[in-house]
């Protein structure tokens, strides 16, 4: 199979960077943080093979597509957006959405919000959960949490001072860490007071199989030459898209939908979400199944590949 092509398309305000491989029906790939289009390349090859039009963008905010740099220019209605955009740049009517970490809600919003473009819908580590009356952050300050990784990304310029002292080491241990054959510590949680998120972290000693030392240098340098502010104002668009997907609270995705992680995903050991999963369901009417994979942990599409594309390919190939 031959590598994807990239190019860079005009989608809606913005440009936007993506890596495209095969023919036939479209299928959209959402990356999350830390990443870029590289984090697809398994499924990239797999669905073009299996007779799919495969397009994996840098999301708003990373790598060659543009990055504003205000937070508002951030919130989900911006992300589902540039994914309706997108899908009118590349020629098509309709497409099936796929989502892993932050693209994973941008894939259930795309669903939600226009569910006679996006036809199916696949999350990745993060769970449907339908637009709510509180955001998250301001349940954790109900709750008396201070130190939450999410509330360190809050601050401007602080976490992208710890990010961007090494950035090779930055990417390096927080791909090793948060996967199944990291420590088997909570990275993506609760952070010792004053400290940062790489302190959750450690250096691997040799590299997991899935996880190469080209990987690793092709992101850090997107990361080297954007810096890491586009990709933390995600995190600081949080309240403001809580309010802007106020309509759509308590609403439901009809569309067909599969649901995908890794066991050992610190996503799954927040507050409430073991529940959430086993309540998907009835907020994902369409559902067909909900996998759990052994073993893995947060970077699902890396670390499985094979048999996140053998679950890819039999969903698509059920629509």
């Amino acid at each position: 199979m031959s590598e994807p092509r990239l190019q860079v398309l005009e989608v809606g305000g913005i440009r936007m960077r993506v890596a495209e491989l095969g023919e036939g029906p479209l299928v959209l790939l959402c990356h999350g943080f830390p990443e870029c289009w590289r984090s697809w390349s398994s499924q990239l090859s797999a669905l073009a093979a299996a007779g799919y039009r495969a397009v994996a963008p840098d999301m708003r905010g990373y790598g060659g597509t543009d990055a504003p740099p205000e937070p508002d220019a951030y919130t989900m209605l911006h992300h589902v957006a540039d994914m309706v955009e997108l899908v009118r740049a590349l020629g098509e009517t309709q497409a099936a959405i796929v989502g892993h970490d932050w693209g994973a809600p941008v894939a259930w919003n795309a669903a939600l919000l226009r569910p006679d473009l996006f036809r199916a819908v696949v999350g990745m580590s993060v769970p449907f959960t339908p637009p709510s009356r509180i955001d998250l952050l301001t349940a954790l300050e109900k709750q008396g949490v201070r130190t939450f990784y999410m509330q360190y990304f809050q601050a401007p310029g602080v976490a992208e001072a710890e990010l961007e002292a090494d950035v090779e080491a930055s990417i390096r241990r927080l791909y090793f860490s948060a996967s199944g054959d990291g420590p088997g510590r909570t990275i993506a949680g609760i952070l010792a007071p004053g400290a940062g998120i790489l302190a959750n972290t450690v250096e691997p000693q040799r590299l997991p199989d899935w996880l190469s030392k080209e990987d690793i240098a092709y992101v850090a340098g997107e990361f080297k030459r954007t810096g890491f502010r586009g990709g933390l104002n995600w995190y600081r668009s949080i309240r403001r898209t809580s309010e802007l997907l106020a309509p759509w609270r308590d609403c439901v995705i009809r569309q067909p939908s599969l649901f995908i992680a890794g066991a050992r995903d610190d996503v799954l050991r927040f507050p409430g979400m073991e529940a959430r999963v086993q309540q998907l369901a009835d907020v994902l009417p369409g559902q067909r199944g909900i996998h759990i994979l052994t073993g893995a942990g947060h970077w699902i599409q890396r670390e499985r590949g094979a048999a996140v594309n053998a679950l890819l390919i039999e969903f698509l190939r059920g629509l």
